[in-house]
């Protein structure tokens, strides 16, 4: 389980997120929407320990994530928003390379790339250098990278932005099959359909804060026409974050 329990951070003047909680539950996909500005990529930094916070805590299976950092990691895998990968290395030495990382190694981490590489139909280009992969191919590489260590809980940020078609579908079909297995995900994206065909909750942040939250059907229930993304803009509308 993921939890955010009054997540705070500022920059100077600017108070970037305002007390910002959620639970991302196992078995569950839970969204994390917001416009441009509203806190939602500083809130993922919080949780994944690229900042710190200046009040509340994230909380990866009940361990701290500014007290416990490595022990919240290995919990963990993280895709974030345009994930680099090394483009001297081939898509296989990348995944190896971020297993080491986390601890792996030996026979039981080669068996692991081997199951990713059939997982993610890698097979083509698992021995080819990374650099000149199509932002598909990028993506496969920086997903297997992030759940090389089998984590129960996975954070999402855009992940299918640049994806084409099938592309995107084939990464949705693994977001279920994660799901299915038991995984918690806390998925961001700015496609509406997306959101409301894979969330089983979603949070959305205006202004550095919660200002909705729900299933996707009592979203849009709260707007006459029905619409997520009308529901959506009423709830900013509503927190004052519009």
């Amino acid at each position: 389980m993921i939890t955010l329990e009054s997540l705070s951070k500022r920059f100077g003047a600017v108070e970037a997120v305002r007390g910002v909680s959620l639970n991302a539950a196992d078995g569950r996909v839970t969204g994390l929407l917001g416009p441009n500005g509203a806190g939602k990529s500083t809130t993922l930094r919080l949780l994944y320990g690229v900042l710190t916070p200046d009040a509340g805590r994230a909380l990866i299976d009940g361990i701290d994530v500014e007290r416990e950092p490595i022990a919240a990691r290995r919990r963990l895998g993280v895709l974030p928003h345009n994930a680099g990968i090394y483009p001297q290395l081939t898509a296989r030495e990348n995944i190896r390379y971020f297993g080491r990382l986390l601890g792996l190694g030996g026979p039981a981490l080669e068996k692991r790339i081997a199951e990713l590489v059939e997982l993610l139909d890698m097979g083509e280009i698992a021995d080819r250098r990374a650099k000149g992969f199509s932002q598909g191919q990028r993506l496969k590489v920086a997903l297997a990278r992030a759940i090389v260590h089998a984590p129960k809980n996975l954070v999402l940020d855009e992940p299918t932005n640049g994806l084409d078609v099938l592309a995107t579908r084939n990464l949705r079909d693994l977001i279920v099959r994660l799901k299915q297995a038991g995984h918690a995900i806390l998925f961001s994206s700015h496609v509406m359909q997306e959101v409301a065909a894979l969330c089983d909750e979603i949070v959305i942040i205006g202004g550095g804060r919660v200002v909705a939250e729900g299933s996707p059907a009592e979203l849009t229930r709260s707007v006459e026409n029905g619409s997520l993304e009308d529901a959506f803009v009423a709830a900013l509308e509503r927190g004052g974050a519009t």
